[in-house]
């Protein structure tokens, strides 16, 4: 019985993400990238309804890397990471695992977590936040590859010949 729940339990760790979880990746991500203080002007109306379940509270994580990502895994080094939890007054839950050492961009993530769980709360939260900051996102990573590829250099070999 125990070796069909494990079986069933790395099935599930291994499925397609549902639409909801991939959802929940994008606004994280999101959130995780945005300055603080851009997070700060959305949460400052639901700050009195919160509860906080877990204060932030900083810690570290092992970064693992791979060699040609599938050699065998080894110890990277260490990576601080803050993390918090917080209750809205209807009990809904918000959660924020931030890299770095910035506790108010945790609490705001985790409370901008339990807000868009919400629809009225997540089609403001959308428009306000996460699709300017999506194209300005989208707008750096591509002024960014275009820099690398003008320094780009193509190596050839030519043949010496008689």
């Amino acid at each position: 019985m125990l070796s069909r729940q494990r079986s069933k339990m790395s099935t599930a760790a291994t499925t397609e993400p549902t639409e909801k979880t991939a959802d929940r990746r994008r606004w994280m991500r999101l959130f995780a990238l945005a300055n603080t203080a851009r997070l700060e002007t959305i949460t400052t109306d639901a700050d009195h309804a919160v509860r906080v379940l877990r204060p932030p509270e900083v810690g570290l994580v092992m970064v693992r890397g791979r060699i040609g990502g599938g050699g065998a895994p080894f110890n990277l080094g260490e990576m601080p990471v803050v993390r918090c939890s917080v209750a809205l007054t209807d009990g809904t839950i918000g959660h924020a695992y931030i890299a770095g050492r910035d506790r108010k961009k945790a609490r705001c993530a985790a409370v901008l977590d339990a807000l868009m769980r919400h629809p009225e709360h997540a089609v403001e939260i959308e428009r306000a936040l996460l699709s300017p900051l999506e194209t300005e996102i989208e707008a750096r990573d591509k002024a960014e590859r275009r820099k690398a590829a003008a320094t780009r250099i193509d190596f050839f070999t030519m043949v010496r010949g008689d």
